[in-house]
């Protein structure tokens, strides 16, 4: 298989992350209900056999945030350098979006600086939530205030919310990741964010969550004053602006709903690597080309669009 493709969900799982993390703190949240294997050698390997040219790599959930502000600073540090330096050893095949130490917001500011800047990072990616305080925060303004100035890219990946109404023995990956997507989306809608800032490209996992098929549910509270005044154009008119990747989606169930909300030109191909394991590569593969899109529209989504979102990225193949 060609490789040509650019996975902008493809995650890396450094063992100093992982001891710091812990097994505790990531097994639960996933389907497998453990840490998966990794290695850069497992990456390319399974990139390889999937068409995958270059992946943009970053930090999964739970992020780099245990509640001590220290270890958050030094551990968003040493990721993106370890993501940095992957790059470097691998010419072409790796991308990254830079970890960021929230809710601390002048360390995350300042790692903003150093990874943009410095490491030349693709983007910054941020969770869904830290600790119940969801991304539409006033306290994060600075944020995005800078990431803004800059055009940067803001690469949201869900985690486990507040106090989660999860079914007993279902893992957090299935139903509550795309929930709290939602409701970061909708905070970010009607903090004012998403308008406020235009100049600072958003980019949501998992087809949006449950966006696409709560769309006009979310339009309604359009009627409210207090909600209109923070979505000026409208709420189809703001989420028609963002970037939803097809983790887990490659489906027509996920896809149509989908491409009602953004144009193609807005939906960037992703694995969710190595947390969905390579078979779940290999379908998203496949699924899209089951989808019946034309050969230039499946070009924009499986490279194109990432290409133009990251025109620095040193793609392979």
């Amino acid at each position: 298989m060609a490789a040509h493709r650019i996975d902008i969900q493809h995650h890396i799982l450094p063992p100093d992350y992982v001891r710091i993390a812990g097994e505790e703190r990531i097994g639960p949240l996933m389907v497998s209900g453990k840490t998966p294997p990794w290695s850069p050698e497992l990456s390319l390997e399974a990139m390889e056999r999937n068409g995958i040219a270059t992946a943009v790599v970053s930090i999964s959930a739970p992020g780099v945030w245990f509640g001590d502000a220290g270890q958050a600073r030094e551990l968003a540090r040493a990721t993106n350098e370890y993501a940095a330096d992957l790059r470097r050893r691998f010419p072409g095949k790796f991308g990254f979006f830079a970890s960021l130490p929230l809710p601390d917001v002048a360390a995350s500011l300042d790692e903003i600086a150093y990874a943009l800047d410095v490491l030349h990072a693709d983007g910054t990616c941020l969770m869904t939530n830290y600790g119940g305080r969801y991304p539409g925060s006033a306290e994060f303004a600075p944020i995005y205030a800078e990431l803004n100035r800059r055009g940067a890219l803001a690469f949201f990946h869900p985690c486990v919310g507040p106090a989660p109404m999860m079914p007993p023995g279902l893992p957090a990956a299935t139903l509550e990741f795309p929930f709290d997507t939602t409701r970061a989306i909708a905070d970010l809608l009607f903090s004012g964010v998403l308008a406020k800032h235009r100049n600072m490209r958003s980019i949501f996992s998992h087809a949006g969550g449950a966006v696409p098929f709560l769309a006009q549910r979310i339009a309604r509270l359009e009627r409210r004053p207090e909600f209109r005044e923070q979505v000026p154009d409208g709420v189809m008119a703001e989420l028609g602006r963002l970037y939803f990747d097809v983790a887990l989606s490659a489906n027509p169930l996920a896809f149509g709903p989908m491409l009602q909300v953004i144009p193609p030109e807005q939906v960037l191909f992703a694995s969710d690597y190595p947390f969905a394991p390579e078979d779940t590569m290999t379908a998203t593969v496949k699924g899209l080309g089951a989808l019946g899109l034309d050969a230039a529209t499946l070009a924009k989504i499986e490279r194109e669009n990432a290409l133009r979102l990251m025109p620095n990225l040193m793609a392979g193949g």
